[in-house]
Formats: structure tokens, sequence, C-alpha cells
């Protein structure tokens, strides 16, 4: 199994070599060459399955002997056994025909949760085969920081770098971050939005001699490690409801589309969705370039739905990859169009996008006026993110066909926003019932490259 660049100019890679390279040379990402099919057999058989036994037969194509059987379900077990559901992502009825996938009982109440655990995992025994150390900058707009500070702290093999925009996420994930003890994860908060702070972790992937010198990796959704594994839930989903026998669609609250790409890949495995539905916030570039073909950006408006306010979706670019029929030049020139404020899909592309993607966008005053009705009415009280996936799915379910919208985050991430829409603030589970309590350590640093660069070689250094 090789990977390849969606820019074309890098080299073809293996499953651990992507994994460990994150952003690929030519500042694409990396996608399978080749997409592993399952047959309707192989599909049907993981009806009842365990949600771990789902992931094995999932993820293990992708991995090449990269990984032998035993080590990869070693990682498996060990990623989800912190997991506070038992079915690890279970399902519950929010109306006729509309399902919603609960993607929150990980450590840190997120859908992060998945993949950051498993691929925590997959570095540990992949960088302890290499005896190497790495270190690892993400850039958080709320859930993927204190995902992956939960997942490597402690860890021999690597240092983690997490920036977040300072004033911009709730308190709740600002303290998952901040609050861990180990010296190997360090809590950034950067004076910007998450969109400076995913530019700043590209430009420093992109600064090969800092790069090389830190042995810098990624964890962001730029790395195809972290799509691969939530491909796995919606295969867990589609088989409870009858796959590969009954169509399902899927709506995802999503702002990097990261998340909603795993839907697509699964689609091209064979899994037989009908649609992928993009569901966004006031920050809707995704629905705006899906509907117009126009993809402008503007700029982020904060929310109540945090995770979401992004205008440049990495992700994005692998659904153009495919869209303009792997065609890493056609990318690359899109890439730099967006540098200087955005770029037009061609027609045919756009037709590409719209066989497999709807989209629907949601106001502040919509979500919280949902996250009330769902309350009264469905008897689930959502955060914001999946209170607009929930209306967004309700508005798309199609009579004939499951929808399933997926939670993404607890109401209790986003107790204000929640309890301002229903009257209720959600407590904390009881694991996490003392996060207000435990001190912080977090350093708040300026947007600009050799500042950031500069502080991460001082703190490796020590």
């Amino acid at each position: 199994m090789k990977y390849v660049s969606t820019r074309g100019n890098a080299p073809e890679l293996s499953f651990a070599d992507a994994m460990l390279t994150g952003l690929a040379r030519d500042g694409g990402l990396y996608v399978p060459a080749e997409i592993p099919q399952m047959s309707a057999d192989e599909i049907r058989a993981l009806q009842g399955l365990s949600y771990e036994e789902t992931a094995f037969r999932v993820i293990k194509p992708f991995v090449g002997d990269c990984f032998s059987d035993e080590e990869l379900m070693g990682c498996i077990t060990r990623a989800y056994e912190g997991f506070g559901h038992n079915a690890r992502a279970p399902m519950v009825q929010l109306a006729p025909n509309h399902f919603l996938l609960e993607l929150f009982h990980g450590p840190t109440l997120a859908f992060k949760d998945f993949a950051m655990q498993m691929i925590g995992q997959l570095f540990q025994v992949e960088l302890t085969k290499r005896g190497e150390r790495v270190t690892i900058v993400g850039a958080t707009s709320g859930d993927t920081g204190s995902a992956a500070i939960e997942a490597f702290k402690g860890l021999d093999a690597v240092d983690v770098f997490i920036l977040y925009p300072h004033g911009r996420v709730s308190e709740v994930q600002r303290r998952q971050m901040t609050t861990p003890p180990e010296s190997n994860v360090h809590a950034l908060a950067l004076e910007g939005h998450f969109d400076d702070c995913q530019a700043r972790l590209k430009d420093m992937f992109n600064h090969f001699e800092f790069r090389d010198g830190v042995k810098l990796a990624g964890v962001n959704s730029i790395n195809w490690a972290r799509v691969l594994v939530q491909v796995v839930y919606y295969f867990s989903a589609a088989a409870s409801l009858g796959a590969p026998d009954r169509k399902v669609s899927f709506t995802v609250p999503t702002g990097n589309f990261g998340d909603i790409f795993a839907g697509y890949i699964a689609k091209q495995m064979g899994l037989p969705i009908d649609r992928l539905v993009v569901a966004t916030n006031q920050n809707d570039i995704l629905h705006r370039c899906l509907t117009t073909g126009a993809y402008e950006k503007g700029e982020v408006a904060p929310s109540i739905s945090p995770s979401m306010d992004i205008l440049v979706s990495s992700n994005f670019e692998r659904a153009l990859f495919f869209a303009y029929n792997k065609d890493g030049a056609a990318v690359a020139q899109l890439m730099d169009e967006l540098a200087n404020g955005g770029f037009s899909v061609s027609q045919g592309a756009l037709q590409a996008l719209r066989e497999d993607f709807d989209s629907g966008r949601v106001s502040e005053e919509e979500t919280l006026a949902f996250i009330k009705e769902a309350n009264a009415t469905m008897g689930e009280l959502l955060c914001p993110h999946s209170a607009i996936g929930a209306k967004i799915g309700e508005e798309h379910r199609d009579p004939a066909t499951p929808m399933i919208t997926l939670a993404t985050a607890h109401p209790a991430k986003f107790p204000d926003a929640v309890e301002n829409a229903s009257g209720i603030r959600p407590p904390l589970p009881n694991r996490m019932a003392d996060l207000y309590e435990r001190s912080e350590r977090v350093t708040q640093v300026p947007n600009d490259l050799t500042a950031l660069e500069t502080l991460i070689q001082e703190r490796l250094a020590k």
C-alpha cells in the first residue's frame, strides 16, 4: 500500500512513513494511491462485531506490512479501553429514521479521541521499532488539541506542542489542554484565530531546516492516519442498521472537512452511503463552495460552535484531488490561488463533488433554538456542533433512507451555550469533575513563525 501527495510532487510513502511525515514535502496531503475495496459479504460480516474487531478489518488493508496483525490489534485494544461506553460509538434515535451517532465517550469527550488515541499507539509502536523520537506540533480549534495531549502525554517517543487560538475555545477545551502535568506536552495560546494556527503549522512543515532539525510530525487531520481511523465508525454505524443490504446517509458537522472525508473514503471502499451532508455554522465556506463553486476566504466570525470556526478547510484538498481525477498539478494550482484569497472549482469537479456531498448552513440563533427543541422533543441535550448536524440532518432526511448524524462532542464541553439555549447546565462526567480545580500550564505566543520555532527549540533543549 503506497501513499501519494495531493499535489503530485512528493515521494510515494508507505503507511508508516506517511503517518510520521504528516504533510508532504510539496505542501500536499497524503492519500492512498488506490483505495482498498470491501465486498458486500465482508461488510455484512461486520454486523454484530465489537467496535475493535470492526476497526481491525477496516484499517488492516491500508497499513500493508507496516504493522503485524498482533501489533495492529494491540494498538486498537489499547486505544479504546479508556472509553466510557462499551459500544465505543453507540447510536440513539432522534426521530423516525434519524439516528445520532455518539462519538463523545472518549477521554476528552469529542470525536477526535477515536483517531487520536489510535495514532498515539501507532506512533509509539513504530517509533520504538525505529529507535526514534519526534516532535509533534498541532493546531486546534478546540478538540484536536486536547485529544492529542491526552493521547500522547507521558509517551517516551514524542514531545507535543499544541497551538490554539487565544480566547477562542471553550473553557473546558482550554483546561483539557492546559491542565495535564506531563512534561512532554505544551499548550501554546496563539494570538489569532484557528486559521492562523493552521497556517503557522504548515509554515513549520514547509521550513525544511526546522522540520528536519526537530523531527517534526503532525497529528492534525492533515495526517492520513487520522482520517483512516475515522472511517471505522461509518462502517460500524451503517452495519448496525443493515448495511450492505440497506443504504444509509450521514450528516456531519464539520469545519476542516476531515470527518466527512472519512465518510467519502468509506463510500469509495464499497459502503452503501447515499448522501454525505456537510453541516456548517455561520462560517459557511464549505456550504458556499458546494453551492456556487467559489471557495473565497473572508473573516472568521467567532461562534458558539468554535470547532467549526474555520475558513481554510485543509481536508477539502483531498476531496478536490479526487474530484479532479487525481490531477496533482491542478490541485497545486488551486492551493496557490487560495493563498491569494480563493479559487473557483471547475464545473466538472463541482459536479463530481455534488455526486457525493450535500450541504447546509445553520445560524447562531437557529443553533440555540434547535438545542432547546431537541431537548424538548427528542430527549437529547446536544452540544452546538451536534445541534447544527442534527438540524441539517432533519432537513435533508429522506424517509426511505436512514440518516445518521454524527454527535461530535459532549454538551458539557460547551456548557455556557447549552445552558443559554436550554436552561440546563450539562455536568462533566465524574472522571473529569475536578477539571476546574486543576492547575493550568500555558504559554501565550505571538502569531510569528520565528518566535514559535525558537520557543519549540528552547523547550526541546531543556
